[in-house]
């Protein structure tokens, strides 16, 4: 069975982890502070705070932007659950703004449609979070602009993303938002086995996203309330979590980290082979690239041009009998039904419940090779045509 993604674990990431597991540190050592430096160097942002997952570093970013009770918090659609039940963790409301159908992102003109009805019925967001989607970047300009005139602090949902580029600048220096995060998980660009991170520019952000990962508490002279005790002293804070990354984690990360340039380079020359092989099938239509931006390329995506639901379903089933494992990300977060208790319904965001039925993950990591390209693209040509007769 050809994935849709896996892991690259080379002898040098293997040997870093048996280096930390024969020193005197395992959790809390001087890993994780290391990795952090080498990502906020590599993404020229002047902070970053490491955690056992991107979920956990998305929470603490809404805490950290003192999203709280019945404050209001907007994301893509288009995402993992993650990306709206941090807010639902704070207990703030959550909403979606519908996506740009050509790249399953959040689309500006609705943003700023939404935006304007919301200020009109006093409901504006204290935080947007748009995901970059499969890889590439929203248009973060354009959002900044909207957070400016609408008063909304962001938070870019990065997960997908690390080693990607928007204006040439490497994505998570926050320079169009206010805390950037990343996933390590295995089927991401680079990974730590789990993991996350936070990124930011402003350094009492950082203090605070340092104080939630570990339990509120704090050892730091600077930051201490209270005259110390002795050199054993801490001060619980305020009530964080245990969120914290450890040494083991950390040193898988910083080894796949020098990988980084290789892993995103070889995923848009694969990305490139799909898109040739498709410039043939009017019927089959990858995701569009924006001229600004270089895509970490997580995913490969395409769309089936009048999709259905019951045609999708069974693109996917064949396409997995036939040993290609290909996926659909992602159904609407709203549909799910818990959020469908919290009262949302269908209709809510049109583009993305149209992209969710037309949208096919293909397999896409570094260690696919044009052979199996080859034979996942011909599969797939093949089984849409089969349907398609079947549907005459």
């Amino acid at each position: 069975m050809i994935p849709y993604g896996k892991q690259a674990i080379s002898q040098s990431d293997i040997d870093a982890v048996i280096e930390v597991l024969n020193s005197p540190w395992l959790t809390q050592g001087p890993k994780v502070p290391e990795f952090e430096s080498s990502v906020s160097r590599y993404c020229h942002a002047y902070y970053a705070t490491a955690v056992n997952s991107a979920t956990s570093a998305l929470h603490i970013a809404c805490l950290a932007l003192n999203v709280g009770h019945n404050d209001i918090v907007w994301t893509s659609p288009n995402s993992f659950v993650a990306s709206a039940n941090c807010a639902l963790y704070c207990g703030a409301k959550i909403d979606f703004v519908d996506i740009d159908s050509n790249t399953g992102n959040m689309c500006v003109h609705a943003l700023e449609s939404k935006l304007i009805t919301a200020r009109e019925n006093n409901a504006l967001p204290k935080v947007v979070i748009p995901v970059h989607f499969a890889g590439q970047p929203c248009d973060m300009d354009a959002l900044h602009k909207l957070s400016i005139e609408y008063n909304f602090k962001i938070i870019e949902d990065a997960s997908h993303a690390i080693g990607g580029q928007y204006k040439s600048d490497p994505i998570g220096n926050c320079q169009y938002s206010d805390i950037c995060i990343f996933s390590f998980h295995p089927v991401k660009i680079v990974t730590s086995a789990e993991g996350g991170m936070a990124l930011t520019n402003c350094k009492e952000l950082d203090e605070k996203l340092k104080l939630y990962r570990s339990h509120g508490i704090t050892a730091a002279p600077e930051l201490l309330e209270q005259d110390s005790d002795g050199p054993w002293y801490y001060e619980q804070q305020a009530l964080g979590f245990n969120y914290r990354m450890t040494d083991i984690h950390a040193a898988l990360g910083m080894s796949q980290l020098d990988q980084l340039n290789q892993f995103v380079n070889k995923r848009n020359e694969l990305a490139s082979y799909y898109d040739a092989l498709f410039t043939k099938y009017d019927e089959i239509n990858p995701l569009t690239q924006s001229d600004d931006v270089y895509s970490a390329y997580h995913l490969y995506v395409v769309r089936v041009a009048n999709s259905s639901p019951q045609l999708h379903r069974q693109i996917v089933t064949k396409l997995r009998a036939k040993n290609i494992f290909c996926h659909v990300h992602y159904i609407p977060i709203y549909l799910q039904p818990y959020y469908r208790q919290q009262g949302f319904e269908q209709g809510h965001c049109p583009n993305a419940e149209a992209y969710y039925h037309s949208a096919v993950t293909l397999p896409l990591f570094p260690e696919l090779t044009q052979q199996e390209q080859d034979y996942i693209v011909a599969t797939l040509v093949e089984t849409l045509t089969e349907l398609r007769n079947v549907e005459k």
